[in-house]
């Protein structure tokens, strides 16, 4: 499969100008011979939706998004502002072949320093694999800080992903010392290609958005952990490589560390914890 990373910047609030960003890259990839072209979280509204005076959300069926993937192109996963009539989501999306293939929406949502993601979105209830067009095996999609809660990618590949992908909005700490966002992010994310046996897709933006910079530093994972291709910081980028989606399956054959799942056990804790005063 043969996968491009489009590190974009987007115009906030501004649907079609960053329709427009997302359809020239798209041309590129398919230019290239990509089957998938994955943007950044947020790709067609930007990050910081409370500084919007209206509400430019959109519905995940709309035609401009189901226009994205027309059949014979390649298909897209964006990211966008979801409108659903009574809430919105942080939502990123697969489209291939004209259609709408899965969605998924955000889980965990920062609500600290300067980022306010649960005033203007609700979080998503669902995690769900998915089987990928032509036989190209199975992934699923965790935006951002849900890749940054270990038990997430771990319930993706029990769902039988081979493929992580992970749209980001990741922005450079103001405070380097407190936390160095890019250290973090190369540590989690050969991390949990390694140890969960998968390839890690991850698409960060770049530009400077409401005071953030955004620092890009896109790059795939392979299941040994090893980066296979990197995007540059700071700057927009398309990169496209191929990924052996199966390379997963041989390394879990060959040392089986995600086999064993006891789920009933994890179920048992699980409640127990539920039972004890813990979230539910």
């Amino acid at each position: 499969m043969r996968v491009a990373l489009a590190q974009t910047d987007c115009v906030l609030g501004d649907v079609d100008a960053n329709l427009e960003t997302a359809r020239a890259q798209l041309a590129r990839a398919a230019d290239q011979g990509a089957d998938l072209v994955v943007f950044p979280e947020l790709s067609l509204h930007g990050y910081h939706l409370g500084a919007l005076t209206s509400d430019t959300s959109i519905a995940a069926d709309d035609p401009r998004l189901l226009g994205l993937a027309p059949a014979g192109g390649p298909d897209v996963l964006v990211g966008f502002h979801e409108h659903t009539g009574l809430r919105a989501f942080n939502t990123s999306a697969h489209y291939s072949g004209g259609t709408l293939l899965h969605a998924h929406r955000k889980l965990y949502l920062p609500n600290y320093l300067a980022w306010e993601e649960r005033k203007h979105v609700s979080p998503g209830q669902h995690l769900r694999a998915y089987d990928l067009p032509r036989g190209h095996g199975r992934a699923a999609t965790l935006v951002c800080n849900d890749a940054w809660q270990p038990v997430l990618p771990w319930l993706a590949v029990q769902d039988g992903a081979e493929v992580l992908f992970v749209p980001a909005n990741s922005a450079a700490t103001l405070d380097p010392e407190a936390m160095d966002t890019g250290l973090y992010w190369d540590t989690l994310l050969a991390y949990t290609a390694k140890m969960l046996q998968c390839w890690v897709v991850f698409v960060n933006r770049v530009g400077n958005e409401n005071g953030a910079s955004f620092w890009g530093g896109s790059r795939v994972v392979d299941p040994r952990g090893t980066v296979v291709a990197q995007a540059p910081q700071w700057e927009p980028a398309l990169v496209t490589v191929d990924l052996d989606v199966h390379e997963a399956r041989r390394q879990r054959r060959a040392v089986p560390l995600v086999a064993e799942a006891r789920l009933g056990l994890i179920d048992r804790e699980v409640r127990r914890l539920i039972d004890e005063g813990g979230d539910s």
